[in-house]
């Protein structure tokens, strides 16, 4: 297991997706001796940064285009309400569309959907190229029913 920058606080969370149980112990913490914490408000941002990449990795480093494309529905959404809105603003309220920020709500609302969806490809893709390059498991077979013992999890 390779840990980048500060993110020794995670390792509970890394082990546990190799399979390890994890278990809790009770330790006596005693009252600092000698200088200050450096515990402060950056560092605080820091670990939710971190547990955000470690959060991402847990729920999506297998299937990015889930949460690109989500993103990318709920912005295409987004586009068609405000059109159908500027519509009836146009036919109900004899509004014209240029005196509202409407039309620039579509436009933008639904290249944000179209872009999202794209990123979300692209990311599959990368995704895809890494665990083949690295010959990296997708997952880990803890153990297997019905299969000869020669067999791995691959069937071969």
């Amino acid at each position: 297991m390779k840990l980048y920058g500060e993110m020794h606080r995670f390792i509970p969370i890394y082990a546990s997706w190799y399979g390890a149980r994890i278990t809790e112990l009770e330790v006596t913490h005693h009252p600092r001796r000698f200088g200050k914490s450096n515990y402060g408000m950056i560092r605080i941002v820091k670990v939710t940064l971190d547990l955000l990449v470690v959060s991402f990795l847990d729920r999506w480093i297998g299937k990015p285009i889930y949460l690109f494309g989500g993103f990318g529905l709920l912005w295409l959404g987004v586009s068609l309400v405000s059109l159908l809105y500027v519509f009836y603003l146009k036919l109900f309220a004899n509004l014209s569309m240029i005196l509202t920020p409407m039309p620039l709500l579509v436009a933008m609302s639904f290249m944000m959907g179209v872009m999202s969806i794209l990123i979300g490809l692209l990311a599959e893709i990368m995704v895809r190229t890494y665990f083949e390059a690295l010959a990296k498991p997708i997952y880990f077979v803890n153990n297997t029913v019905n299969l000869p013992p020669e067999h791995g999890a691959d069937g071969g």
